[in-house]
This record gives C-alpha cells, sequence and structure tokens, in this order.
C-alpha cells in the first residue's frame, strides 16, 4: 500500500481518507443520507410559539431573552395573545419590553376579558387586536393598564354592552382625572399617564386615553384620523368602538344622542378615500401591510392601519344647492383666544331668516368652528357676545361651498369685511 504523503504544518487534508472496503462513491451516500435525515437545527423541545413569533424574536438583539422569559412563563389559556403581541410588535418593543411589562399587560387584558358581560360576544381576532395591546401609535410605553382599570371599572359597573360603556368612559373619565383639550399640551402623541400627569392633551392623546380606558375594561376600541382633512383645514384623531360593528365619537367630546355622532361628521364625509393624506384610518397594532400617514413626524416603526374612508363618507346630509356652509370663530382682542359667545346670524333683508349658536372656546377641537347651513346670495349681519361684551360683523354668502368669519370680541375694533376670511 502506497503510504499517504505528509502535509507541511498548518494545512489541512481536503480529501477524505479513503477506507478500506468502501468506495468513494458510497462513502458520499452515507454523508448525505446522514445530512438530510438530521434537519440542521431542530427547534427546542420547550418552544411552543409560531415560526412568526421566532422570526420577531430574531429582530429582538440582547432583548431576545426577555421575549423568550414571558413567552415561557405566560399561562396556557394566555399563550394566543402573547404570540400575537409578539409577531406584531414593533422592532424597538422587540428591543425594549420587559417580561414583566408584557406579563402584567396580558393579565390584566385576559382578567377584563373575563369580567364583562359582553365578553362572549367579542370575536378573537378583536380582543387581540383591540384590547390586548399596550400601545395604539408611538406613545411611551408606560404600564397604564392597573390605573386605568381601576378608574374605569368603578364608571362601567352598570353598563351591559361595550357601546354603554364606551360613552359612559367618554361622559365621566376627562372630568375625573381632570384632563382637557389644550395646544399647550406636552406633545401630541402622549401615553394616558403622561396625559393625566399633565393634565392637557389634543384630540390624538385624548383618544389613546379613551381607547386605553376602554381597553382597560374589556370593551374594544381604537384610533381613527385623517393626515389632512380634504379641506385643508387640518388633522384630526377621534375613536372607534366595536360593539357588533364600528361606532366613533369624539374623545372627550360625547353627544348625548350616542355614538356615530361629532362635529367632525362633515368633515369626514368629504374624506378621499384614494388619496392618502385625506383619506381616514383605523390603527392596527395587527401587521396590515398598509402604513398609517403619521402627520406629527415620522417614527422609525411604520404605524399599521386600515382605510375605513367609506364608513364616513355617506355621514353627513346633503347640503341644500341653494345654501353654503357658514363658519363663525370668535376671539378674544387681547388675547387672541378663543372665545364661547353667543353667535346670531341674521338675514339683513328679511329679519325672520335667523341663525343662533355659541362659538367653541379654548376647550374645544382647534379645527371645530360653530356652522350654519344658509341661504346663498344673501347679506348677513353677524352679532356676538360675552360677558357684556359685543361686536357685529357683515357678511355676503357667495358662490364658495364654505366660508369662515372671525369676529374679535371688542366693540371698539370691528373686523372689517375684508378681515372675515374665507374658505380654508
Amino acid at each position: 500500500m502506497t503510504p499517504h504523503p505528509i502535509l507541511p504544518a498548518g494545512r489541512r487534508r481536503t480529501q477524505p481518507r479513503h477506507l478500506p472496503g468502501r468506495s468513494p462513491l458510497l462513502l458520499l451516500l452515507a454523508v448525505w443520507t446522514t445530512a438530510v435525515a438530521r434537519p440542521a437545527q431542530a427547534a427546542p423541545a420547550d418552544r411552543w410559539w409560531s415560526d412568526a413569533a421566532e422570526q420577531a424574536l430574531t429582530r429582538a438583539g440582547t432583548n431576545r431573552a426577555e421575549l423568550v422569559q414571558a413567552l415561557h412563563q405566560a399561562p396556557v389559556s394566555q399563550r394566543d395573545g402573547l404570540q400575537f403581541l409578539v409577531e406584531n410588535m414593533p422592532r424597538r418593543d422587540l428591543e425594549t419590553l420587559s417580561a414583566a411589562f408584557l406579563l402584567e399587560n396580558l393579565a390584566l387584558a385576559f382578567k377584563a376579558r373575563e369580567e364583562v358581560p359582553w365578553s362572549n360576544s367579542v370575536p378573537a381576532e378583536i380582543f387581540l387586536n383591540e384590547v390586548l395591546p399596550y400601545a395604539n401609535m408611538s406613545e411611551p410605553r408606560d404600564p397604564w393598564r392597573k390605573r386605568l382599570r381601576e378608574l374605569c371599572v368603578p364608571l362601567v359597573t352598570e353598563c351591559r354592552t361595550p357601546a354603554e360603556a364606551a360613552q359612559q368612559l367618554n361622559r365621566k373619565l376627562f372630568r375625573l382625572v381632570k384632563v382637557r383639550y389644550s395646544t399647550q399640551r406636552r406633545r401630541a402623541v402622549q401615553s394616558p399617564i403622561e396625559t393625566m400627569e399633565s393634565g392637557l392633551a389634543t384630540c390624538t392623546g385624548l383618544s389613546i386615553l379613551l381607547v386605553d380606558a376602554c381597553r382597560s375594561v374589556g370593551v374594544p376600541a381604537r384610533v381613527v384620523g385623517t393626515p389632512l382633512w380634504s379641506n385643508k383645514t387640518g388633522n384630526h384623531t377621534w375613536v372607534e368602538i366595536w360593539d357588533g360593528d364600528w361606532h366613533f365619537t369624539g374623545a372627550a367630546e360625547p353627544d348625548p344622542k350616542g355614538l356615530d355622532r361629532g362635529w367632525f361628521v362633515h368633515n369626514a364625509s368629504q374624506a378621499r378615500k384614494d388619496v392618502p393624506e385625506h383619506a381616514i384610518y383605523a390603527l392596527s397594532f395587527r401587521k396590515t401591510g398598509l402604513a398609517f400617514p403619521a402627520f406629527w413626524g415620522r417614527d422609525t416603526d411604520p404605524l399599521s392601519a386600515v382605510n375605513v374612508t367609506d364608513r364616513y363618507l355617506t355621514r353627513a346630509k346633503p347640503a341644500h344647492p341653494g345654501t353654503m356652509r357658514l363658519l363663525v370663530k370668535v376671539l378674544d382682542r387681547p388675547a387672541g383666544e378663543r372665545v364661547a359667545a353667543k353667535v346670531t346670524v341674521t338675514d339683513t333683508a328679511d329679519r325672520a331668516v335667523r341663525f343662533e349658536g355659541t362659538s367653541r372656546g379654548e376647550t374645544a377641537d382647534l379645527n371645530d368652528v360653530l356652522p350654519f347651513e344658509v341661504p346663498r346670495q344673501r347679506m348677513y349681519l353677524i352679532e356676538v357676545s360675552q360677558a357684556g361684551r359685543t361686536n357685529r360683523q357683515s357678511f355676503i354668502a357667495g358662490t364658495n361651498a364654505q366660508d369662515q368669519v372671525v369676529v374679535f370680541l371688542d366693540a371698539a375694533s370691528p373686523l372689517t369685511s375684508g378681515e372675515a376670511g374665507g374658505v380654508k
């Protein structure tokens, strides 16, 4: 037999040695059979979660251990909930959330589900996406669920449906926690804890607070909004409640007549489904493949959404062809703040044609402006009064579909017709 050559130091043999009685072909066949029969990496015997959840864990970096700990400690009856969260949570949450945070949120959400009288009527997919999630947008991930549950359970003990509970929370919660609308809030996208500690929020912060309050007592709820009204007067955010179907309400703006009402109905009915900046979207924790075009700035993790514009297009009553929409805003002259004042609009040629209302003060949404539907091609006298101060302003209704008039509550300095404003 010819001896094998000795290789120089540092070099390794690249070809297998031929064993006596075995051909190279048989040896290669044996190696291939072994490789096929044995998977490259078998899943651990104690891994119960889905491949999608495992793929999410690979993006968690050094925080993987926290998430795996939560997955192992979750009760068997709640595993589907934690798996849903892990599969869908943004990367920033995968990299930062603790096992304790996730397990507390999980336990309290399932507890709320078990205790409400409507639990059996809420489908599993609705519970997972509109009750269980710990966040709505890019707000700080504060542990709000326990605190809100303690506040909200006493408010809804007599409620028998999700709609009843949501309306009760909208009527009572904001006064209870002393939170009001204000453009002086810290930032647009606030957590419920931030909003309650500061007492101030605009529509987005108010909506997040109401949604999470609803979720804390097992009411399915989600944040809804538009990046920009089609008349370009601004953006807005509100809330949808699930009770057999989706219904809407303004946060901190309860309507005594019930859900599916609000000052923004007219604007929402003018939304444009196929124009991203003018469409209406419902936020979704579940990945949808559609990103919400956030209007407060870019986030590292795009927000998933559902285009729900169609639900709003038929909400407003069609305007009479002979009328136009007149918006009246009353401001205080020294400070320039909005004032809740008595407003009357009278046809100067026929004083029997008269309209009355109350303008919106600083606690109303910035885009909420007192509306009137008035006949076209007429001249009107707009009179405002509040606490002994009055002012008057003339206005001619032309061919525009909508005009806005701003009146300062200062009799000594009335606006001229050129300052009255126009279509926004």
